[in-house]
């Protein structure tokens, strides 16, 4: 097993474990903060569906050209994992679980993709939200006004995903780490692009409310 597929598994054993554990109530609360996230997912494969599905599937899977579908181009969040870890059976976890440990590091493939497509419940956001240009163009061309739907939609990720507010995928994070989780997939607290984001969100706290930065993350 590769450094790759060992963060993963070690990410998805983490979560899985963790809420086993935890008590239904408290699953419940977690359940219903994800509940808007979940309806925008539905929405971006509605869309997806409809207009690049027939593009994306001849033009990339068929001829395993897309490099979106190789292990090097796939990025995960942690908050990936644990919405997964919420949704999915234990049947989707285990064989998620068997993907990683059974992957051959030399396949051309991404590990989560089986014959049937990718293996996730809810794919991770980075991979659900990629378009290549070449779709773009076709798509777009042929049918303009999907150009501004997806723009919109874009936007949309970002109530999720980039901090210049408290966002969800954070939220999600903070959550595990507080109860004695740990992951090198958390990186709204540990990869350096996203934690400026966070320091400048408050640094313009602090501006209006005269309260000086937290810069301990």
């Amino acid at each position: 097993m590769n450094a790759y597929d060992q963060e993963q598994l070690e990410a998805l054993v983490g979560v899985r474990a963790f809420l086993a554990d935890l008590p239904p109530a408290a699953k419940q609360v977690l359940s219903k903060r994800i509940r808007n996230y979940l309806k925008f997912r539905q929405d971006v494969d509605a869309f997806l569906a409809r207009y690049f599905s027939r593009v994306c599937t001849q033009k990339c899977y068929e001829s395993r050209y897309s490099a979106c579908c190789s292990r090097e181009g796939i990025t995960t969040f942690f908050a990936d994992v644990a919405i997964n870890g919420l949704v999915s059976s234990q049947v989707e976890l285990d064989t998620l679980s068997a993907a990683l440990q059974g992957h051959d590091p030399a396949s051309f493939k991404c590990v989560y993709l089986g014959k049937h497509g990718c293996l996730w419940r809810v794919k991770p956001i980075v991979c659900a939200m990629f378009l290549c240009q070449p779709a773009r163009d076709a798509v777009f061309d042929r049918h303009p006004e999907t150009q501004s739907l997806w723009e919109k939609l874009k936007r949309r990720e970002k109530r999720y995903t980039w901090p210049t507010r408290p966002v969800l995928f954070e939220y999600l994070e903070t959550y595990f780490m507080e109860r004695g989780i740990t992951s090198s997939l958390m990186y709204f607290h540990n990869s350096p692009g996203l934690l400026r984001i966070k320091a400048q969100r408050q640094g313009r706290l602090g501006a209006r409310t005269g309260v000086k930065p937290d810069t301990r993350s």
